[in-house]
């Protein structure tokens, strides 16, 4: 018997939203580290899963602490918000996606992690009541 997908789920038990976490790994250095492709992959990710986006995709380059150094980026989308933050350091994107219409996280993780040409992620999905 096939498990219900995230979208049947979260409909089924009618939630508020769907919350998901995704942490990519050995991403590449220049992608992770240019704010004109992080805002294309808004655009597009937003594209891909049906969000429409509530203004400007907002991208900032800081951080003293070598560890956490990068840019971090949020767009407000109609159904809530999109976030990461990009480690330079060990070149991990730590995304997340938060949205009251449904959407299918693997979808969302599957397109992140080849657009930022990441070895291998990890994917968490709280569903919010």
């Amino acid at each position: 018997m096939q498990t219900q997908s995230i979208v049947e789920q979260a409909v089924k038990q009618s939630v508020w939203g769907i919350a998901s976490s995704i942490d990519i790994y050995n991403c590449d250095p220049d992608t992770i580290r240019d704010a004109e492709k992080i805002k294309q992959f808004v655009v597009e990710l937003c594209e891909l899963i049906q969000m429409r986006r509530f203004g400007d995709t907002l991208v900032v380059n800081f951080g003293e602490d070598e560890r956490v150094a990068g840019y971090s980026m949020v767009q407000l989308i109609e159904t809530s918000l999109i976030s990461a933050h990009f480690a330079n350091l060990s070149n991990t994107v730590y995304l997340d996606v938060f949205s009251c219409k449904p959407y299918d996280p693997d979808i969302v993780e599957e397109f992140a992690r080849k657009y930022f040409a990441g070895s291998h992620s990890i994917v968490q999905v709280n569903m919010r009541h």
